[in-house]
């Protein structure tokens, strides 16, 4: 008989983070694939017919909002170094 675990890799499959070891980058690839995880489900239920197209673009859209509140929350593709200095690279802010 399956253990849990191996039931739980089954229908939750992670894959290992390849991309810059930031903490970060890592929380944000594991919120993507749960994101991908959950538009899966919905899809083979609104496939199946156990869910009504509407109802599945609502709850994916739902879930693409959440990712990307996740995205500004973790700051994923800015650049926080060019924030700091103004266009002349000095060093100088707009508060100096």
């Amino acid at each position: 008989m399956a253990s849990n675990q191996d039931k739980d890799d089954f229908f939750y499959p992670h894959y290992p983070y390849r991309g810059e070891v930031k903490p970060e980058n890592v929380l944000f690839n594991a919120n993507l694939q749960e994101f991908a995880q959950e538009v899966s489900y919905i899809c083979n239920l609104e496939t199946s017919g156990k869910i009504k197209p509407e109802q599945a673009y609502r709850k994916i859209r739902e879930l693409w909002k959440k990712l990307k509140f996740s995205k500004q929350e973790l700051k994923i593709g800015e650049n926080l170094f060019n924030q700091e200095f103004d266009n002349n690279g000095e060093g100088e802010t707009d508060n100096d």
